[in-house]
């Protein structure tokens, strides 16, 4: 099996080298991953410059490694339209520091990534680890996430389907059962508000929100030390209403 590994962390991130030694063992690795940090990008993709990639050597790696002048999404589009001239099975998006669940997949560069692996008719796994302290436990992640993968491969790489796994930072036992659920409500940020010198203002944002977390959700199984999956797909209808819409325009 082929798999295209990328990050929005950057290539010097730390949870892609932990992805990269536990996927290597046992199948071929690529890397292509944004050279610099590119939290939060969403599925921004790079329009009005061009691309630059760079092979680069990972320490301790085998893998082939190459970084990106772009967004994540930018990274599994020039992957496998340009870099990888073979035939790509998989793509892993990971490990990210801190979480990807409830509403913060809509912000996330981890999951678009993985998003853009279906656009292309690809199957993927994106992989987040709770941020403890500035570090995460990435050990455990990237034996999650290959745990999902040997237990689902017979059938994922027949779909292009996205799972996405969180993983908490004081879990330690990959056979603790992982939860299969759907992602959490929203959770806001606090913004802070200065008074500058000049007179503008500016916004920042520290913390979040105390919210209640709903039952059987990926943010509450995460509260309560489960690994988490939930299956994503980025076509955003809303089938259940779509009918209820087409109603109101009926005359």
């Amino acid at each position: 099996m082929r798999i295209l590994l990328t990050n929005d962390d950057g290539i010097m991130a730390d949870g892609i080298y932990a992805m990269a030694r536990e996927l290597e063992k046992d199948y071929e690795v690529i890397i292509v991953a944004p050279e610099t940090q590119k939290s939060a990008q969403s599925h921004a993709i790079t329009l009005h410059r061009p691309l630059i990639i760079k092979e680069v050597r990972l320490d301790s790696l085998k893998s082939r490694s190459y970084s990106v002048s772009g967004t994540p999404a930018d990274c599994v589009r020039a992957g496998i339209e340009a870099i990888i001239k073979d035939k790509i099975d998989l793509v892993v998006s990971g490990i990210n520091l801190g979480y990807n669940a409830g509403m913060d997949i809509i912000y996330s560069g981890t999951v678009s990534a993985a998003i853009e692996a279906n656009i292309y008719n690809k199957p993927s796994i994106a992989v987040s680890s709770e941020w403890m302290n500035g570090t995460a436990n990435y050990r455990i992640a990237a034996k999650y996430a290959k745990k999902v993968l040997e237990e689902t491969k017979d059938h994922i790489l027949k779909t292009n389907l996205l799972l996405n796994i969180n993983t908490p930072y004081d879990l330690n036992d990959v056979n603790k059962e992982l939860k299969i659920c759907p992602i959490g409500g929203a959770i806001l940020d606090y913004y802070f508000m200065e008074e500058q010198e000049n007179g503008e203002r500016s916004l920042t944002l520290k913390g979040r929100r105390e919210t209640e977390l709903e039952e059987g959700t990926d943010r509450y199984y995460l509260s309560n030390g489960y690994a988490t999956l939930t299956p994503l797909r980025y076509d955003l209808t809303n089938l259940k209403t779509i009918n209820l819409v087409k109603d109101w325009f009926q005359k």
